[in-house]
């Protein structure tokens, strides 16, 4: 990234991780200028230079071997064969044929039509959308629902506060924490690597800023958890680490002190909660036989029960709010800290009260805690799918490995459907998803998967048939954000590389041979369809300029909603602004969610013990619990081969790290080769001894590309996945969410001849 003014003939553009304009010479980018607005810009704009003629870009459409050779089918092989160059010509006419196969003999609920919406900025070459649009002109398609992100909060939210992702994104606004709040209590911290990255950009990180002046006002910041760097260090009053998978006990614990000793609040819970007398009988042990007190959660969180009674006197005595990371929920029985976070908030009475309460997310992701639009954004529709059939995003494997399987998914009992195609554009799955062996023998069933991809990323190398995609500084379009205070003209700055085209313009070729081209473009270019975009959302304002005037200056402004409070309506008035439980009100006990009978995820907030935590049975062979969360140096596994995420590496693998205890009991030292392993598999990583993690613990990020080593069982990744070593398993019955935040594994120093990563050259050729 450069510092500086951007030369006069550079125009604006946006990315995930902020706004910028770019330096290009000789077609790629040479200097990345950050927002002027930007007062705490992302490293991760570095990433961008030498992006666009990277040696990992696809040159031309790919069609796999053996796919070409013997047509679709399993394919044991399928992510280890060369690929075959073919024209455009050719390869929009063989996937014409096998869309029309598939659709003709077993119709549109036999194509998944995945993308995790990452890909670009822009609201119309918006990878998911593009997809999606497409395949519902042919009949539609099986979807999926919820995000690894926060899947399992998305579906337990609505039983207890009626709402999900609206609840995610109406966080009470980071000035009024500033003003009001006198504690807040970070349970799994407010990691400052999150707050760079938003769907659609932020144009000012300010997030930071807001800690930072919260420290200075004199608001305690607590750190529950078991890294230290989950909360700045210039901003936190004191670190409790909570060992991980037991953060459900350490909230019971502060519940049971405040009811124990008459600190709660009866009247808020006898006008705005149900399900009190439940969830009581619960914390003082007259359902079970275990009051939840301190003493009890000591001997399991590792935290001094003292000092769990400390903080629930000072929360009780305090404008207190309690935020909760997405990566708690994001782990087996995940559900059980959010509701315990909301019991704990709604004890204390404050939640709907200004700065007190109950957030989850902040941290998490750079736009929580920042009021959202209430009008639509320019947003490209996607037509109608018929198909009903849906399954969460995290149960992809599930699906491919087991057609026709029966499964529960929030008080319902489903049932897999067959996949013969996958149609796969903008994201990862072979870095979101967990235990990649498994994934990669599911993906290995599918007779034709097709993924568009401007990079040979592990998806690309697992397809069939790849087309070539532009990149977001080839291609004009309009970046926008739910929060961000700015509509961004999103300049193409180079041509496209080689034979690479956007994905509107390989779906309309498509389209166009299988009959569907006037449904799919409805007649526009991809310049009309940003005209058209833009137009209609205008006309809300008729003060907007219009879109020449918009296209030219680059940038328009779009005005901020006030900060909010999150539930205070609700708080004001329950009668009149009724949440949408059945109550009406907040379910600290929700009998719908009893009467599942989900033994994984009871009908109130309890600690169920973890199949992989420090205290199982497990951990007699693999001792370190592993915290695998979001990558510091990149936006999830984007741009990998960037130069900011090459910087961060260690003896050219992804770091892990690892406490100094850990390390010496180990014979290792900071820089060595190391492989990280379980019964799942292994990935070599490079070592950084750090004390700011707990005894115990290490953490690696996600991200780094899947590079197989050849021939080696289990799989051995070169590169550093972590999800190579995380379970394939839903954080409960109730969700089905990821629960790869978290496993158990063992640290070698690595001794034998280092393999090649395999990931960082393009895959042969014939």
């Amino acid at each position: 990234m450069t510092a500086g003014p951007p030369s006069s003939t550079s125009h604006f553009h946006t990315s995930h991780w902020g706004a910028f304009t770019p330096g290009i010479e000789r077609g790629d980018v040479t200097a990345v200028h950050p927002s002027p607005f930007d007062p705490a810009p992302s490293p991760l704009l570095g990433n961008l230079v030498g992006s666009l003629r990277h040696r990992l870009r696809i040159p031309r459409p790919m069609v796999r071997e053996g796919w070409l050779r013997d047509g679709p089918g399993p394919a044991p092989r399928r992510g280890d064969e060369p690929f075959v160059p073919v024209g455009w010509d050719e390869v929009v006419d063989r996937l014409a044929d096998e869309l029309r196969r598939v659709y003709s003999q077993r119709g549109p609920e036999a194509v998944f039509g995945g993308s995790y919406g990452w890909s670009s900025a822009g609201r119309f070459h918006h990878a998911q959308g593009q997809v999606h649009r497409f395949l519902n002109t042919l009949g539609g398609y099986v979807a999926s629902v919820n995000t690894y992100s926060a899947g399992t909060s998305e579906v337990l939210l609505p039983h207890v506060l009626g709402a999900g992702p609206e609840i995610l994104r109406s966080l009470t606004s980071w000035p009024v924490l500033l003003e009001h709040t006198e504690l807040m209590v970070c349970v799994g911290g407010v990691p400052a690597k999150n707050m760079a990255v938003a769907p659609g950009g932020v144009t000012a990180h300010t997030t930071e800023g807001h800690l930072a002046a919260m420290a200075a006002r004199g608001t305690e910041l607590v750190l529950v958890g078991p890294d230290r760097r989950d909360l700045p260090a210039e901003v936190s009053s004191r670190w409790l680490p909570v060992r991980p998978g037991t953060d459900a006990a350490f909230l019971l614990a502060l519940c049971h002190v405040l009811v124990t000793e008459g600190l709660y609040d009866e009247a808020f819970l006898a006008t705005h909660c149900a399900g009190s007398d439940q969830v009581l009988d619960h914390l003082l042990g007259r359902s079970d036989g275990t009051p939840k007190s301190p003493r009890w959660a000591a001997e399991l969180c590792g935290v001094d029960a003292d000092a769990i009674t400390a903080l629930a006197h000072r929360m009780a005595s305090r404008r207190t709010m309690i935020t909760l990371t997405f990566s708690l929920q994001r782990a087996e029985f995940g559900e059980q800290p959010v509701w315990a976070g909301v019991l704990l908030a709604a004890l204390l009475g404050q939640i709907g009260l200004p700065g007190g309460g109950f957030g989850h997310g902040y941290g998490s992701i750079g736009d929580n805690g920042h009021p959202a639009h209430t009008t639509t954004l320019p947003t490209l529709p996607q037509g109608h799918n018929p198909v009903r059939e849906r399954i969460p995003v995290a149960r992809i494997a599930d699906m491919l490995l087991h057609p026709g399987a029966e499964y529960d998914y929030d008080g319902a009992r489903r049932r897999y459907p067959d996949i013969e195609l996958v149609y796969w554009c903008g994201g990862n799955p072979f870095h979101h998803h967990q235990h990649l062996a498994r994934l990669r023998a599911a993906w290995r069933r599918v007779p034709t998967v097709v993924v568009h991809e401007p990079y040979w990323t592990p998806a690309a190398r697992h397809a069939d048939i790849v087309l070539p995609a532009t990149v977001t500084l080839e291609r004009d379009d309009i970046g926008a954000s739910r929060t961000d205070t700015f509509l961004t003209a999103m300049h193409a700055g180079a041509a496209p590389y080689e034979q690479a085209r956007d994905d509107y313009t390989a779906f309309s070729a498509v389209a166009a041979v299988l009959g569907t081209e006037k449904e799919y473009t409805e007649g526009r270019s991809a310049a009309d369809w940003l005209r058209h975009l833009y137009d209609g959302w205008r006309a809300d304002d008729a003060a907007r300029p219009d879109f020449d005037a918009f296209w030219a200056a680059g940038q328009v402004r779009v005005p901020s909603p006030p900060p909010g409070v999150l539930l205070a309506d609700f708080r004001r008035d329950p009668a009149a602004h009724p949440l949408a439980t059945p109550s009406g009100r907040i379910e600290l006990s929700s009998a719908v969610v009893a009467s599942f009978g989900y033994r994984d995820c009871p009908g109130h907030p309890t600690w169920l013990e973890p199949v992989e935590w420090h205290g199982s049975e497990r951990a007699g062979r693999f001792p370190l619990v592993l915290l695998a969360n979001n990558p510091a140096a990149r936006l999830h596994s984007q741009l990998d081969f960037g130069e900011h995420s090459r910087e961060s590496k260690v003896a050219g693998r992804e770091p892990v790290r690892i406490h100094p205890a850990d390390a010496t009991r180990r014979g290792l030292r900071s820089g060595d080769l190391v492989r990280v392993l379980n019964d799942r598999g292994a990935c070599l990583a490079g070592v950084v001894v750090d004390a700011d993690l707990s005894p115990g613990v290490v953490q690696m990020s996600t991200g780094a590309w899947l590079s197989p080593v050849p021939d080696v069982e289990p799989l051995l990744c070169a590169a550093g996945n972590v999800n190579v070593l995380t379970r394939d398993v839903g954080s409960s019955r109730l969700s089905q969410g990821c629960a790869g935040a978290r496993a158990l594994v063992e640290i070698e120093k690595w001794r034998g001849p280092v393999p090649a990563i395999d990931a960082a050259s393009p895959p042969e050729t014939v």
